[in-house]
């Protein structure tokens, strides 16, 4: 079972850092620097390697071992990061993916995934060929320096040796390590260095006083060099000093390591930059440099191996550099829970059963004129509102992580048209409700391929048009009068409203003559299988699509509008609430019957009297804003005589206000929303219910809708039409 958990957690983590990894891949054109990009897709491939092997997932591990070739030649600069390779890397990640899944549906290969990982392989298999030997010492020899210099020394190994005393009275022969280290590469420069021999009967002529300063010039590791010095290292000090390049290979090495947790001698020995025995020698001084009492004097391993000449100075700030970025990770990490969706439906589902119940508790006290009682309440009142509040923020996500989903879209469908288009995305950080993101995906989707389709002309056309040839998408969101909006803008050549309205009456749609405004002919495009294309194509032109977007959007109680000029480009604007859960509500009372408005769409309350202005075309004068209104009564059918006094609630969705006439009004509370069943889901006007403290159900007005109809002209009609609809 354990071992279960960890794959689940092994998939859960690949699938974040392959987003990561097409992330980066789709911003590598805007990048000017794309060092980084890139270091961070090759961490990505090569933990999911390892990760893989631990489970024993071979298909993963063989072929992210390739991607991760082809990524660290990409990385040393030995290939250019071309768009076909970002292509094929763009396969590459969407074949993991594949294998990912394969893997959660535990089935170790998919039919035709082996052939599709050939097919990927084969296409990798050029930015692989000369990676070997003979590459490298070419490259070595084409970067050596010509003639003798300070600055061809720079690019040499640098060895400081001091022979033990009893180097040669143990048979060891100081020139033949010299003559070794000759095989290894080319001694450039070589001094000995004698220090003061001792005088008299201390001069021992069988003890060693020989020190060696030499460069060599060599293609081999530290660990290679040090091991010729094995049989000698006790006794002799050596100090091996890497040329100015290594150095520069240690602190990129030490950047590109993943991101775990080491010391500061792990990390420079997994750098390559000391080897174990250094780290050992340097651990036996700072423990020889303890005080009585087990404190440390004061030098650190870093200062130590600095000191002792193991490791340039700049080395030891990149290793110390990456144990502190792993710290700050760690920080980060162990602040972040990972929670199941269900558990934090369950937990908004129980705080919305605890806000009826608060509000019950609520009501019971008021009617008994119990001061403490009523003063007890009113605190726990204020609890359940900020458990409300930090419950309803666990179900907030950023929707930036939707929006760069279609970065992969928009490149894909763009090449496939044969379109450039450059996607612009602002907003990302704009929060709400899970809910709301994970059903708005297909309806945006079928709004980026409409723009991409039918909206963004080909480069000719722009520039006949007078615009530059690389078209410009737009997704943004932000907050408005309490709700989201989300709006999908090109440059493109906008809608056709004659060829709309020419399409509708062909279709019988519309009679002949029919006289509509600019909103009505572009909501058109909304109907079931409206479509002006003149061919069907892979992604349009069949009518279906639209008139899905409404009907999702319509779903999650939001509104969609258009806004369009022809050969100016289009705008869809999306409206959504914040939350489908639990809102801040204000009730209203009309007869014996309560309905609640959504708070955040409230201006202000009045009385009707002083702002009548037409009571025939049902409209209010407010301080000099001529608003249209509607009357409750008329539209639920209440029965009953209106009260002599009779109240105004105006409210207002994005830019449009209306009033809503009501007989009284009764506060605010704390709304909890329930879904209407499936007999009550075409009624108008209504976007869903809520039980209050009394047990009562009152109905939640659908503002946006309301508000529409008051706008419209000839609303009267409209009311008559909606009110017929709650006869039955």
């Amino acid at each position: 079972m354990d071992l279960d958990k960890a794959k689940q957690t092994f998939i859960l983590e690949a699938r974040e850092l392959l987003a990561a990894m097409e992330e980066a891949l789709l911003g590598l054109e805007d990048n000017e620097d794309p060092g980084e990009s890139i270091n961070a897709m090759f961490r990505a491939v090569h933990t999911i390697k390892g990760s893989a092997g631990l489970f024993g997932l071979d298909p993963i591990v063989r072929f992210a071992h390739t991607v991760e070739s082809v990524m660290d030649r990409v990385r040393g600069k030995k290939i250019t990061l071309d768009p076909p390779l970002v292509g094929i890397l763009l396969e590459c990640h969407d074949h993991l993916e594949e294998l990912i899944s394969s893997t959660q549906e535990g089935v170790e290969e998919a039919p035709g995934s082996r052939e599709v990982s050939q097919r990927l392989l084969g296409g990798l298999a050029p930015y692989l060929e000369g990676h070997g030997v003979a590459e490298r010492a070419s490259a070595t020899l084409a970067t050596r320096p010509a003639g003798p210099s300070s600055e061809r020394w720079n690019e040499c190994w640098h060895l400081s040796i001091r022979f033990g005393p009893d180097v040669l009275r143990n048979g060891m022969d100081p020139l033949s390590f010299i003559r070794y280290l000759g095989t290894l590469g080319r001694l450039v420069h070589l001094a000995s260095v004698v220090g003061s021999l001792p005088q008299g009967e201390d001069y021992d002529p069988e003890g060693c006083y020989l020190g060696i300063e030499l460069d060599l010039e060599t293609d081999a590791e530290r660990q290679t060099i040090e091991d010729v010095f094995e049989f000698v290292r006790e006794d002799s000090k050596i100090q091996i000093l890497p040329p100015h390049s290594k150095i520069e290979d240690y602190i990129r090495f030490i950047r590109e390591m993943p991101e775990d947790e080491r010391l500061l001698g792990e990390i420079l020995v997994a750098g390559k930059c000391i080897t174990a025995k250094d780290l050992e020698e340097a651990l036996a001084t700072q423990k020889a440099e303890l005080q009585e009492d087990g404190i440390i004097q004061g030098r650190r391993i870093g200062t130590i191996l600095i000191e002792d000449q193991a490791v340039p100075p700049p080395v030891v700030a990149a290793a110390l550099d990456k144990q502190k970025k792993f710290q700050e990770r760690q920080a980060q990490e162990m602040k972040v829970v990972k929670v199941q969706a269900e558990k934090l439906d369950r937990l908004v589902d129980l705080v919305g059963e605890l806000v009826i119940a608060g509000a019950s508790v609520n009501a019971l006290a008021a009617s008994s004129h119990n001061g403490p009682l009523l003063e007890a309440t009113t605190v726990v009142n204020k609890l359940v509102e900020e458990i409300r509040d930090n419950a309803l923020g666990l179900r907030m996500v950023q929707i930036g992580e939707t929006f760069n989903r279609f970065r992969r879209i928009v490149r894909d469908v763009s090449q496939e048209m044969g379109k450039s288009i450059e996607l612009e995305v602002h907003g990302g950080d704009t929060e709400l409700d899970k809910t709301i993101v994970e059903k708005l995906g297909d309806p945006l989707m079928h709004i980026v391929r409409n723009a991409i389709d039918h909206g963004i002309e080909s480069a000719d056309l722009r520039q006949a048009r007078g615009k530059p040839p690389t078209g410009s998408l737009s997704l943004n969101a932000f907050h408005d009068s309490g709700s989201i909006v989300i709006e999908v803008a090109d440059d493109g050549g906008g809608l056709n409203k004659a060829k709309i309205l020419k399409k509708a009456i062909e279709r019988g749609i519309l009679r002949e003559g029919a006289e509509l405004s600019d909103a009505e002919i572009t909501n058109l495009i909304f109907e079931p299988g409206f479509s002006t294309a003149a061919a069907v194509t892979n992604l349009s032109g069949r009518g279906v699509g639209m008139d899905v977007v409404r009907r999702n959007i319509d779903q999650l109680r939001g509104s969609i509008e258009v806004e369009s000029y022809e050969e100016a480009g289009t705008t869809m604007r999306i409206r959504l609430p914040l939350t489908l859960a639990i809102i801040d509500g204000f009730r209203v009372g009309i007869g014996a019957a309560s309905y609640v408005v959504p708070l955040d769409m409230v201006i202000e309350c009045l009385d009707l009297g002083p702002f009548l202005e037409s009571e025939e075309n049902h409209l209010i004068n407010l301080r000099g804003e001529v608003l249209p209104f509607l009357r409750l009564r008329e539209i639920f059918r209440m029965p009953g005589e209106p009260p002599a006094r009779e109240r105004v609630v105006v409210v207002q969705y994005g830019e449009t206000r209306a009033g809503l006439v009501v007989d009284k009004l009764m506060g605010e509370f704390q709304t909890v929303i329930k879904p209407l069943g499936n007999l009550f889901k075409h009624v108008r006007g209504v976007g869903g219910s809520t039980i209050l403290g009394s047990g009562e159900v009152a109905l939640i007005l659908d503002v946006p809708q309301l508000i529409g109809l008051a706008s419209e002209s000839g609303h009267r009609r409209g009311t008559a039409a909606l009110s017929s609809s709650y006869q039955n």
